[in-house]
């Protein structure tokens, strides 16, 4: 299968989280070519920002998220340019009064014909709606 993943999934593989084990092996699943794992090359950034957040505050310790941002782009999805996303994901985001940035891996799911994968349970129930091929990481077999 091809799906899109966001921060979300990334950032469950590597902290503390009730699906980290299913994060995991979807990751192991991509290592070995059973599925195909796409984001848009914001996902760097927001991982990122993401772990030195949670060192902010004090969920990981301070230093460590180089090292998982390492080990989360060691296993990263094959991405994708935002830029030819951009306008769509505006429309998708004035359609919908959300963030702009998850905007783009809804229209880069859209684009690409797949399921966009996340933990984000606000972005499930905001968009499914409108775009049925979002999913939660739990639903995944």
């Amino acid at each position: 299968m091809r799906y899109v993943v966001d921060a979300s999934v990334a950032l469950t593989a590597v902290l503390p989280a009730p699906l980290r084990a299913k994060a995991l092996q979807l990751q192991t699943d991509y290592q070995n070519r059973i599925h195909e794992l796409l984001a848009p090359d914001i996902f760097i950034a927001e991982t990122a920002s993401a772990l030195t957040k949670a060192e902010r505050q004090k969920l990981i310790k301070a230093g460590r998220a180089s090292f998982l941002h390492g080990t989360i782009m060691s296993a990263r999805p094959v991405l994708h340019a935002y830029v030819p996303l951009v306008s769509r994901a505006i429309d998708i985001s004035s359609q919908t009064r959300s963030a702009f940035y998850d905007c783009l891996y809804v229209a880069l799911a859209e684009r690409e014909g797949c399921e966009l994968v996340t933990v984000d349970d606000k972005l499930v129930r905001n968009f499914q709606p409108q775009f049925p091929f979002i999913i939660h990481l739990s639903a995944l077999p």
